[in-house]
């Protein structure tokens, strides 16, 4: 299928894309250096040496009727501390629990059967999004299990599930974090990570390999798309045009592009996304 056909400009789509979308921010983050400096600005506290090179869209799959997750940046450190950082651009009303999925399944990845449980490492979820999950205007929100009783009394089991907010004006993050999570709003900055950050999506950009990359998928859902349309009845075809959309959408395809996928109308598409309860950003 031509770059082009039925009005898709690849080459634009791929032009706009900012470090946002989960999978250029994968890309991104194939820099190592960019990974632990991202890490030490979410915990500035933290000692991170250096860190594994980074394993981008890990997938874990721990039996075969089990359900497998698809990791965005799966990160190890120079102490064995595990990292997962998904850059999350819709609120599917499920993050919590899907925070706790993940966490399970990097754990099943950590320890082999017979093996003692003290070789789990520690290990941190991170969701970067565009929304405010918690409604408490905070830049970040950070979750780690404790005693009801008495809440000075932590668990220790050494997990943690943090939640970043681009939306917040709330003083309680660093500049330095507060400058990244603008850059992912879409707002310029001199920070020098930023620009670092910068240069590495317009140097991504010029990768043809990747800009291939992003095109079969692309692709591949306007197909899907399009096979929808051409089987089932009427409303067997609707549907299929609902659930495309909203996989796209959750896949991080702004709602211009999947109207360009799709053949529909802008107002078509959020019609679908804000009728599925999804947040429009």
């Amino acid at each position: 299928m031509d770059e082009k056909e039925q009005g898709i400009d690849i080459q634009k789509i791929w032009e706009e894309l900012e470090i946002s979308n989960d999978f250029l921010f994968g890309k991104v983050m194939q820099d190592a250096e960019l990974c632990k400096g991202l890490l030490e600005r979410i915990f500035p506290g933290m000692k991170i040496g250096h860190i594994e090179y980074p394993t981008l869209q890990k997938i874990i799959n721990p039996d075969f009727d089990a359900k497998s997750v698809r990791l965005d940046v799966y990160v190890v450190d120079g102490m064995g501390t595990v990292y997962d950082i998904e850059m999350q651009m819709t609120d599917t009303k499920e993050l919590a629990k899907r925070t706790r999925y993940y966490q399970a399944m990097m754990d099943l990845e950590m320890i082999d059967k017979g093996e003692l449980y003290k070789k789990l490492k520690k290990s941190f979820v991170i969701f970067i999004c565009p929304f405010d999950l918690f409604g408490k205007g905070r830049h970040i929100y950070t979750f780690k299990n404790f005693c009801e009783e008495d809440k000075a009394v932590l668990l220790g089991d050494e997990t943690a599930k943090v939640f970043l907010n681009t939306e917040s004006t709330m003083e309680d993050v660093s500049k330095e974090l507060r400058a990244f999570l603008d850059y992912v709003a879409g707002k310029k900055s001199e920070d020098s990570f930023v620009q670092k950050l910068e240069d590495a999506v317009k140097k991504a950009k010029q990768n043809r390999e990747w800009r291939h990359e992003y095109m079969t998928l692309l692709m591949r859902d306007q197909e899907k798309f399009e096979q929808g349309l051409e089987q089932g009845h009427k409303q067997g075809r609707e549907q299929e045009k609902i659930e495309t959309i909203v996989r796209m959408y959750k896949n991080g395809f702004t709602v211009e592009q999947i109207a360009l996928c799709t053949n529909k109308r802008v107002d078509e598409v959020k019609a679908v996304i804000e009728r599925e309860k999804l947040v429009l950003v």
